[in-house]
């Protein structure tokens, strides 16, 4: 199984990209748990909250692979959730920092905040889009895990992103 996060700062695509690439491959992809749990919520997330939300994007994740063709999508991972938390309440909950330790992702595409901002209601800072870019750059390369970066509009987006699952798989294929 080959899996692929797609990871970034709000409002860069993440959802729309994870939805064109699995129908392409004519499989699943994990869409981000936070998304109806803090819709559900009827009052302001708390930490508590961000560690049920990981919880249930992992085993959203587990559920959704065995359904999967041979690759899955992830709209989301845990590093989404360490800086949320990080930068929402100062630190992050040792077992989320331990999952991404050990999350294991072929590839992850590195959104750029270079798309229109869209407002919605669970988005929180506009202004900080950039900001929290070169957070998630960081965090990746201190993980030292293999990542892209995805620029341009929704079109360029769709044929980057598509380009490099492409060489993966052909790698996965020798």
């Amino acid at each position: 199984m080959i899996k692929i996060a797609i990871t970034g700062p709000e409002s860069t695509g993440k959802s729309t990209l994870a939805g064109q690439l699995a129908a392409r491959y004519n499989t699943v992809w994990v869409p981000e748990y936070a998304r109806t749990y803090v819709g559900n919520l009827g009052r302001p997330y708390t930490l508590e909250d961000i560690e049920n939300i990981a919880r249930g994007q992992l085993a959203l994740e587990r559920e959704l692979q065995e359904q999967a063709n041979t690759i899955l999508f992830a709209d989301t991972d845990m590093l989404v959730l360490k800086i949320w938390s990080e930068h929402a309440f100062g630190h992050c909950p040792a077992w989320i920092l331990e999952e991404l330790q050990q999350q294991k992702y072929n590839l992850s595409l590195l959104m750029g905040v270079d798309l229109p901002w869209e407002p919605d209601p669970q988005r929180e800072h506009p202004h900080l889009r950039q900001f929290f870019y070169d957070w998630y750059k960081r965090e990746l390369e201190a993980l030292q895990t293999p990542f892209v970066e995805i620029s341009g509009q929704h079109q360029e987006r769709l044929q980057q992103a598509t380009q490099h699952v492409e060489q993966l798989l052909q790698q996965h294929q020798r």
